[in-house]
């Protein structure tokens, strides 16, 4: 990885290959960032997920990018905060590995990540953020550039904290 970055702002603007949304297992319309996704990306998004056939916690899956800027959108299942004794960390650290694995099947050399999981999920931002930029920064890529983007102050703050 030569480059991770963290900005504020909406993901279904950044110019980049690839975009991840934090979807449900269903890969189904859903809230937040996933709701944002599929409004920007257009009804085709909708036909192609429910094509995919669901995707298990941890997991990804990748359909194109439809209306966005991105050409691709990468469909990535964390786990649903349950205490942290249910192998949370472990299937978030999956969820982020697998993407990237998932980049570069596609040859994405630029990938934009949200803070998987601290929505509707409810995994404790810092916990999420340790998470997110360790397993980024350890896992075998091509992609060149990773860019976290937080949909608020809150969320930047944690990953500027964590970023070298």
């Amino acid at each position: 990885m030569s480059r991770l970055e963290a900005v504020q702002g909406d993901i279904t603007q950044e110019a980049v290959d690839a975009i991840v949304n934090a979807a449900n297992p269903a890969l189904g319309r859903g809230g937040g960032v996933c709701g944002a996704i599929f409004a920007a990306a257009g009804p085709a998004l909708d036909e192609a997920c429910a094509a995919l056939g669901g995707c298990a916690t941890g997991d990804a899956k990748a359909t194109p990018g439809f209306a966005l800027p991105a050409r691709w959108i990468i469909h990535a299942v964390g786990p649903v905060w349950r205490g942290g004794d249910q192998r949370e960390p472990d299937l978030l650290a999956a969820a982020y590995r697998r993407c990237l694995v998932v980049a570069d099947e596609l040859g994405a050399r630029s990938v934009a990540f949200p803070a998987i999981s601290t929505g509707i999920y409810g995994y404790p931002l810092e916990g999420a953020t340790d998470i997110a930029v360790a397993t980024v920064t350890a896992a075998p890529s091509s992609v060149e550039q990773v860019r976290f983007v937080c949909f608020d102050d809150r969320t930047l703050a944690a990953y500027q904290q964590r970023l070298p």
